[in-house]
């Protein structure tokens, strides 16, 4: 499941650790942490990010930095210590330089879990240090669905 967040009365500042979800495609169901840089310019339409884990396509090394649409920017989630999770729970999985959105499907002999990604259709297992509770950004509040 994929939702855009409304961040229309989110005022973000500079320096402000966001997360971007992304609209493109194959990576629909992710979300990327940036640090805002500054508000773009015309018609406040979104903000000038700088990403954490991306690094620019230029070959020179650097952070990618890029104007995030609005409508694709949320605060940072809180931080939700979980012991465990059970079967069916809607979860983020650390992979690929971000946060993807999941559901648990089941748990191994290591204590891993299995992670589908209705997205890709794939099922990945992850140790419990890189899934986080998963929460949507609506209306200015995070909410559990």
């Amino acid at each position: 499941m994929r939702t855009l967040h409304s961040s229309a009365m989110q005022g973000f500042r500079c320096g402000d650790i966001v997360e971007i979800a992304s609209t493109e495609e194959g990576f629909v169901g992710s979300y990327y942490e940036a640090m805002v840089l500054a508000p773009q310019l015309r018609a406040n339409r979104g903000y000038i990010v700088q990403y954490r884990t991306l690094i620019a396509d230029d070959l020179s090394g650097l952070p990618l930095k890029e104007v995030a649409p609005l409508a694709e920017i949320r605060p940072r989630p809180p931080k939700i210590a979980a012991a465990e999770f059970r079967l069916h729970d809607v979860v983020d999985a650390f992979d690929n330089d971000g946060w993807w959105v999941g559901r648990i499907t089941g748990r191994n002999s290591d204590g891993d879990y299995f992670v589908y990604f209705d997205t890709t259709g794939d099922e990945i297992a992850y140790p419990l240090n890189r899934i986080r509770v998963h929460r949507d950004w609506v209306n200015g509040k995070w909410v559990l669905l």
